[in-house]
């Protein structure tokens, strides 16, 4: 792998990806979440797709999550997929009929104001644990804590608590939901395995990958069963194909003072780039609000172009 560059300053990753032979694009931020959801990279997405090449000709996002960077690029031809087929759910429905996922959102916002936000929060959790689903889901990930959406091993339901801000209203809501279907409409979302979403890609596309971080997401969906190593192999095969890849995982936690280390193959990846994604999240909510001064955290963005 070659020498790796590093920014330990702010991440100026517009002027650094001028030293890449392949010609990148300029994306603006792009600020609206239709899903709060932790760990997501929508405040710095535009940073991430600005290192991707100029022509692409399929987008492949196989972690889809929040869709952070999916909805930046907002790709020509696009396929996204996720392990959590509720979620999955959420996004086809929002190309299919996205006046549907405005009808859930609003239904159960209109139950916050019948019987308060709390008891029509754990009512519309209690709901989804008895029979996952996306309209609770996209309810739920908007109005828990932070959106941690912290899944029990043993059975997979939710016990994220309520969160204290307020749900936003169903017009905003709306206008959120309409200018995320302009930027998703030509994507297709699939419920599928990681590794089946990347063996489609071919030479010309484009692969990212945010994968459940190994070294404190074990409590959220998914990351117990996560293979890094299959990972690996899959990118590899990728990138044989003339695929480029660009992968986040972990990096320094703590304000630096603690190096998460992943195990690499020689030669993978090309160039890395540290990103700086601000405090945990995470941590505020395990630490019960508590602020963090010192509790910054830095990705690594590996590129294998």
């Amino acid at each position: 792998m070659a020498s790796p560059s590093s920014v330990q300053a702010e991440l100026d990753l517009l002027s650094m990806s001028t030293t890449a032979d392949v010609p990148r694009r300029t994306v603006g931020p792009f600020k609206s979440q239709l899903l709060k959801w932790i760990g997501n990279k929508q405040r710095f997405a535009h940073e991430i797709v600005s290192l991707f090449p100029q022509d692409i000709r399929t987008y492949y996002e196989p972690f889809v999550g929040s869709g952070a960077v999916l909805g930046t690029l907002a790709p020509k031809r696009g396929v996204a997929g996720d392990a959590l087929g509720p979620l999955i759910e959420i996004w086809a429905t929002l190309v299919e009929d996205h006046e549907e996922v405005i009808r859930w959102y609003s239904e159960r916002w209109e139950r916050t104001q019948k019987v308060g936000k709390k008891n029509a929060f754990e009512e519309i959790r209690s709901s989804y644990n008895q029979k996952p689903n996306g309209a609770d889901l996209l309810f739920i990930s908007r109005t828990c804590y932070g959106g941690v959406l912290r899944f029990r091993e043993r059975d997979g339901a939710i016990s994220t608590p309520c969160g204290a801000h307020e749900p936003v209203s169903p017009d905003s809501f709306r206008n959120r939901a309409l200018n995320w279907f302009q930027r998703v409409r030509s994507t297709r979302f699939v419920h599928e395995d990681f590794e089946v979403v990347i063996d489609q890609a071919k030479r010309g596309d484009v692969v990212y990958c945010d994968p459940p971080y190994s070294d404190t997401q074990s409590i959220l969906y998914g990351a117990q069963r996560f293979s890094l190593d299959r990972l690996l192999n899959s990118i590899d095969r990728a990138k044989t194909r003339g695929v480029f890849v660009a992968l986040s995982i972990d990096g320094s936690k703590r304000s630096g003072t603690h190096h998460v280390s992943n195990p690499f193959p020689p030669d993978l990846f090309e160039r890395e780039v540290s990103v700086n994604v601000g405090r945990s999240m995470l941590r505020r909510f395990q630490m019960k609000g508590e602020t963090l001064e010192n509790e910054h955290v830095r990705d690594r963005l590996l590129l294998t172009v």
